[in-house]
């Protein structure tokens, strides 16, 4: 009865977003593609092999999952690993991090058939879900089939999930006790977690993913091509404005029009974080008076000189690390407009001075980070401010840098807390070396909540 309800209630959303679908759909392209498997028409997996299906909803949990996707590839090597996601941008990075070695598709709509029919097409061993992306359906389903379903890499933010989840009482307590172990970033979330009636000893704090998913060195691969493709001289100073969202550019243009007249060798680059933003930004380039070099149009390997006073724009997905990589300095966007923030942790990893907003409530490390060489501004003169420091002290920004660098690895561990939690819950010993794999069957650890 609950899913009929449940199937009701989501039908009748669709209907109400079907405009928004449609003009997206006929706007920017999206929602095309798939479409079959968001209706649980996934591919159907043959064979005897047992299979973990990992599930990060868009780009950022995407990523995250490439070293736990790599370490359940090396521990458990008599399970194959599928990855599914649900928007473009994490189709698309999915595709590339692990396509072909490993099957890649859509995650299915919370319908109670579409889950239903997915799972009959992958028939799982266990199913790890990012962050939070919970389904009462699809873990109704997975429960009936007695397919185990862990989150990894959990949170819950005080100010919306929390208090979202209090008011569903009994219900929320039911939702995540069908879950066979939470794993969570830290001690924070598995209070919340449990104040709401999560079984204590499902909730294991394994750390956050995205550390180790961030190598702590300042070398990226590629790096040096897209240099000479932007016509980047070794003398340039480059700040890049990473991840931005509405509003920003128009700040950090004419942030950076004043920072040029003290600060002849800075360039700037902008790379917005949605992909149907780059012809909006560029056009705001344009209007604010600055010639525009636009990535696409400079491949690895362009030939022919680079205006001094362009904007670079980022008008390419997956690149964002190798715009860092050249960086002198970084603003993190989605910060100083009240979005929540994006993901810091990859500019700080690589010893780069990098500063953001005061909006940064989907990245609470984000306060532990500024404590740590990283700087948050409250607004736009802060800004200017903290980039011409950086611009005038090369040897104070470096050592920002290598501060937040240092923070970045005493946080990283968290791929081998959750496969150690994902092996235990599949009744395997955690491999006890680096390399090693998984070996045992193992039940005298495990509770019963976590068999169930």
């Amino acid at each position: 009865m609950m899913s009929l309800l449940l199937d009701i209630a989501y039908l009748a959303g669709l209907v109400a977003i079907s405009p928004v679908w449609l003009y997206r759909m006929i706007r920017h392209g999206r929602y095309r593609q798939d479409i079959a498997q968001r209706f649980g028409g996934v591919p159907v997996l043959y064979g005897l092999q047992p299979t973990i299906w990992v599930h990060g909803v868009s780009l950022g949990e995407v990523n995250a999952t490439r070293t736990l996707v790599e370490e359940l590839h090396r521990q458990l090597p008599d399970y194959r690993v599928v990855v599914s996601t649900t928007t473009e941008t994490g189709m698309a990075a999915a595709q590339k991090l692990f396509a072909p070695a490993h099957q890649v598709f859509r995650w299915p709509l919370d319908f109670s058939f579409a889950v239903g029919r997915a799972l009959d097409r992958i028939r799982p061993a266990l199913v790890v879900l990012m962050e939070g992306e919970v389904w009462p359906n699809f873990l109704s389903a997975c429960n009936r089939r007695n397919v185990p379903a862990v989150v990894v890499n959990g949170r819950m933010s005080a100010d919306k999930g929390y208090p979202r989840y209090r008011l569903l009482g009994p219900l929320a307590r039911r939702l995540f006790n069908r879950l066979a172990a939470l794993g969570v970033q830290d001690e924070s979330y598995a209070e919340r977690f449990r104040s709401l009636g999560v079984a204590p000893g499902k909730i294991h704090v394994t750390g956050m993913l995205k550390f180790d998913t961030a190598p702590a060195s300042g070398q990226v691969a590629g790096a040096d091509a897209l240099s000479e493709a932007l016509g980047l001289a070794g003398s340039d100073r480059l700040i890049v404005a990473g991840g931005t969202g509405p509003g920003e550019e128009d700040i950090l243009l004419d942030v950076f029009s004043r920072l040029r007249k003290k600060h002849p060798a800075a360039r700037l680059a902008v790379v917005p974080r949605k992909p149907e933003r780059f012809d909006e930004v560029a056009r705001r380039i344009r209007d604010a008076g600055f010639p525009l070099v636009r990535r696409t149009e400079r491949p690895d390997g362009a030939a022919g000189d680079v205006s001094r006073d362009a904007i670079l724009l980022g008008d390419t997905m997956g690149e964002l690390r190798k715009c860092y990589a050249l960086a002198s300095c970084v603003f993190v966007g989605r910060s100083l407009v009240p979005m929540g923030g994006s993901d810091m942790i990859e500019a700080a990893a690589l010893g780069k001075p990098t500063c953001f907003g005061p909006h940064t409530f989907n990245f609470p490390q984000a306060d532990e980070l500024a404590a740590s060489g990283c700087r948050r501004v409250a607004d736009a003169r802060e800004l200017e401010q903290t980039l011409d420091a950086w611009l005038s002290d090369p040897a104070a920004a470096d050592q920002a840098g290598q501060q937040a660098q240092q923070y970045i690895r005493t946080r990283q561990g968290a791929t081998r807390r959750n496969v150690e939690m994902i092996c235990r819950v599949l009744g395997r010993t955690p491999a006890v070396a680096p390399g090693a794999i998984a070996t045992d069957e193992i039940q005298a650890g495990m509770n019963t909540d976590q068999r169930r």
